[in-house]
């Protein structure tokens, strides 16, 4: 029998198993900047799209798929600027799932390549607006056309899938966890960690910026995408016991994402962020202290921003 090649695609396509959409466990390495003083950093940039967002992703769709709530050939739509959308067009393309992102302009052009090249579709939304306009459109655009909201700012399973999948993969190797060091974009890799690593510290690592009064996505520092305020209903800062805040010029977090990656590690600004204030926490616990922070993503994505400006 002829088959059309697109046909046999398919077929081919809804016969994968679900098993091949399982997330390996990403490697948790200690690095040193000084003897004695070593950082526990998880490498979420080897995940399948390159950042952290892969497990949030997965987690809510087949958290939908299992409940009937999102069926084959259905249409997601998530406000994000930029690694939950890359995430959720792979997820999606993986699961026979449209997906349509909702972002503010200005992000950059890798991260829109990405998501169309996962057969995604893209709306823009002003800039001046920023996550809150995208977040508005999202909505308007799901209700219009019958669309499936991940809602990652204010989905409980976005800190579950932290809790259950990647605190435990750091608890297989350190067993235990001083402090959990992460920026706070919605906030769920942050919560999920303290929550799933007892007894540990919760700090938040702050970008500030003082050369910029345009920051990208109404974020704390327009030059370290991702970390934004007052958006997440996940993170509250009363609702961390012990939280600890350190604040991070943008300038250094990007110089040290510099040194990490001239150090065989290809990350993006917010791994810069998070190392220096992993590095400071630990200064302050001390050299017996375990303390654990993310590489959220891959550096391919920040091309043509001021991380590579002059390489």
């Amino acid at each position: 029998m002829n088959v059309p090649a697109g046909e046999f695609i398919h077929r081919q396509v809804s016969m994968w198993p679900v098993a091949l959409y399982t997330l390996a466990t990403t490697p948790t390495v200690r690095i040193e900047v000084e003897p004695g003083l070593g950082i526990w950093c998880k490498l979420e940039f080897l995940n399948p799209s390159g950042s952290t967002k892969d497990r949030v992703a997965r987690y809510i769709l087949d958290d939908a798929l299992s409940r009937g709530a999102l069926r084959a050939g259905d249409l997601v739509i998530e406000a994000s600027s930029g690694s939950t959308s890359i995430a959720m067009a792979l997820a999606c393309a993986q699961r026979q799932l449209r997906f349509l992102a909702v972002m503010p302009e200005g992000v950059s052009n890798e991260r829109t390549l990405m998501i169309r090249a996962f057969a995604g579709e893209i709306v823009m939304t002003p800039k001046e607006q920023g996550i809150r306009g995208a977040l508005q459109e999202s909505e308007r655009l799901a209700q219009q056309r019958g669309a499936f909201l991940p809602r990652q700012f204010s989905n409980p399973l976005n800190v579950e899938a932290h809790r259950v999948g990647t605190a435990q993969e750091i608890l297989s190797v350190v067993p235990i966890v001083a402090a959990v060091v992460s920026g706070v974009g919605t906030g769920g890799t942050l919560v999920g960690l303290f929550e799933g690593c007892p007894g540990s510290i919760p700090v938040f690592a702050r970008p500030i910026d003082y050369l910029t009064s345009d920051p990208e996505c109404c974020s704390f520092s327009g030059r370290i995408p991702g970390v934004v305020e007052c958006v997440s209903q996940l993170f509250r800062e009363n609702l961390l016991p012990g939280l600890e805040i350190i604040e991070v010029r943008a300038s250094d977090a990007i110089a040290c994402t510099r040194q990490i990656i001239a150090a065989g590690f290809p990350v993006g600004p917010s791994s810069g962020l998070n190392y220096c204030a992993a590095v400071e926490i630990a200064r302050k616990l001390g050299p017996a202290a375990a303390v654990v922070t993310v590489f959220p993503d891959r550096m391919e994505r920040y091309f043509s921003t001021e991380l590579f400006r002059g390489v």
